[in-house]
């Protein structure tokens, strides 16, 4: 718990962390170059349209 000052700020992070690490984790061995690039792609472009500002 090092740099939170309270359980639930932790949760929040961890809880965040897990959700934008899932968007970008691709297991590199199960996929080729070709399709690995596409879902890339395809997160970041999530990504942006998900922290765009109004």
């Amino acid at each position: 718990m090092q740099r939170f000052k309270t359980s639930g700020s932790v949760q929040r992070f961890v809880s965040l962390h897990a959700a934008v690490y899932n968007t970008f984790n691709l297991q590199r061995h199960l996929v080729s170059r070709l399709t690995l690039r596409t879902f890339r792609a395809q997160a970041m472009a999530e990504w942006l349209a998900a922290t765009a500002t109004p």
